[in-house]
């Protein structure tokens, strides 16, 4: 029983509210003890025995207070006391003991109650009249046994009133602990069940507190529920890339062995295509290698002052000869002067090479790339800009994940080899602290901006920790 969250929040609120009804338990007795029935109801008559002298004294053929209070004594079985202004008394109607004027009444004593000169306790009940002077009614305090104060009033209060409570709290104690151990039950059940993909999101019930932890626990398992997808993704695209180079290094390997191939052109062509397919093979494995460094936090990053300049510069002499074979132009467009960036020199040429290589190969003939750079703040905007044919808008919110490329019967399209070209800029620029974006319209061309701050306070000379 005790194995579960909501009998443990139970027992708890249960012995909660038993201690809370025993505290006040203990508190009700005491206040009867010193303050019951029997005390209470002699006191309200004295007030009331009092009340009477005060509006007969002033009648106007009312016999004087002394002789009133005389007529009380007797007829109510009271003791009455007279006292001048200055506290001293002036007349009594009993003269077996003396009892002085109340002067230190506690304020916290809810029982009117006065010792006389032997000891003796008395109620009394005490009133100013016009004159100044004091009227005090009293009477000898009753002796009430503790067991009748115990059955007559502490017994029917407790079983009746405190009973109830008891029930209700219980009850009450019962809901709520359901209200909050159910929906944590209900992520406990989820999350046995994970990484399953039918797990579904948990509705947010329950305190405030259990909402937040049920959303959270829903990001996260949508989070891992995405890396799981991508994580299948990424076996079926990396074995999808790798069939095709290896289907042919093993055909011609084939050919070569069985003697298929026996010229030495063949041949020739033969060892040509292994070595191509085998050299794309072995880039791809760089290019998985790079991103599971980057994702790792583990990618060495050579934080150095670069000169974006000169970086520039050399991509487009990098390019120049491509550029010309396509029939596209290629040139800088920077203003006079650049800050240097506190950033991994060959880590950004592998960028702005894969972007500009990208840029080229998707701009027709008569077209032009641009690579450009401005400050704005704190930080650098270095854009590579063509007139190509652009890119779907369907694409542009994939075009960064790994092994996606776009349609590849639309000319045009900005893919690199296996797709892994843009994830892995994507991965670098993050790495400096930095973010690259894309705008593109079909037949309009294409824009990549990178963002990079000019000193990125998280990364240090060696490397990135995530």
């Amino acid at each position: 029983m005790l194995s579960s969250l909501r009998s443990r929040l139970w027992l708890s609120y249960t012995f909660l509210i038993v201690t809370a009804l025993s505290v006040v338990t203990i508190v009700l007795f005491i206040s009867l003890f010193r303050n019951p029935f029997l005390y209470r109801q002699t006191t309200e008559r004295l007030n009331a025995v009092k009340a009477v002298m005060v509006e007969r004294s002033k009648e106007s053929e009312a016999p004087p207070i002394t002789v009133l209070a005389e007529r009380s004594a007797r007829t109510f079985n009271v003791r009455v006391v007279l006292f001048a202004k200055n506290r001293q008394v002036m007349f009594d109607t009993s003269e077996e003991s003396v009892l002085d004027f109340p002067e230190n009444r506690r304020a916290t004593r809810t029982l009117p109650l006065l010792r006389d000169d032997q000891g003796s306790a008395w109620l009394y009940s005490i009133e100013k009249l016009p004159d100044g002077t004091f009227l005090m009614v009293a009477t000898p305090r009753p002796r009430a046994s503790i067991l009748n104060i115990f059955s007559d009033e502490f017994i029917p209060v407790i079983v009746v009133g405190g009973g109830i409570a008891l029930l209700l709290s219980l009850v009450l104690a019962y809901l709520v602990s359901g209200w909050i151990a159910n929906p944590l039950q209900k992520v406990v059940n989820a999350a046995r069940g994970m990484p399953s993909a039918e797990v579904k999101p948990l509705e947010a019930t329950g305190p405030h507190e259990v909402q937040e932890l049920t959303r959270a626990f829903n990001s996260m398992m949508a989070r891992v529920q995405a890396s799981q997808r991508s994580q299948r993704e990424f076996v079926a695209n990396v074995s999808h890339e790798m069939k095709t180079p290896l289907t042919s290094i093993q055909g011609f390997a084939q050919a070569l062995l069985d003697g298929t191939a026996n010229t030495k052109e063949s041949q020739q062509k033969a060892a040509q295509v292994i070595y191509s397919e085998s050299e794309r093979m072995h880039r791809m494995v760089l290019d998985l290698l790079d991103l599971a460094k980057l994702d790792a936090g583990t990618a060495e990053m050579h934080m150095l002052p670069v000169n974006v300049r000169a970086l520039l510069n050399s991509i487009v002499e990098r390019f120049a000869p491509q550029s010309q074979r396509a029939g596209v132009m290629i040139e800088l467009d920077l203003p006079e002067t650049l800050p240097p960036l506190i950033a991994d020199g060959d880590r950004l040429a592998q960028v702005f090479t894969n972007l500009t290589d990208n840029a080229l190969k998707f701009t027709p003939q008569g077209g032009a790339v641009t690579l450009s750079a401005f400050v704005e703040a704190d930080k650098m905007h270095i854009l590579v800009k063509d007139t190509g044919t652009g890119i779907p808008e369907v694409d542009i919110p994939h075009i960064f994940q790994r092994f996606y490329q776009a349609d590849p019967a639309r000319k045009g399209g900005e893919t690199h080899g296996a797709g892994l070209g843009l994830a892995i800029a994507h991965e670098i620029i993050a790495a400096h602290g930095g973010r690259i974006s894309v705008q593109s319209r079909i037949g309009a061309g294409t824009t990549m901006e990178v963002i990079l701050p000019l000193a990125p306070p998280t990364i240090t000379q060696s490397a990135r920790n995530k």
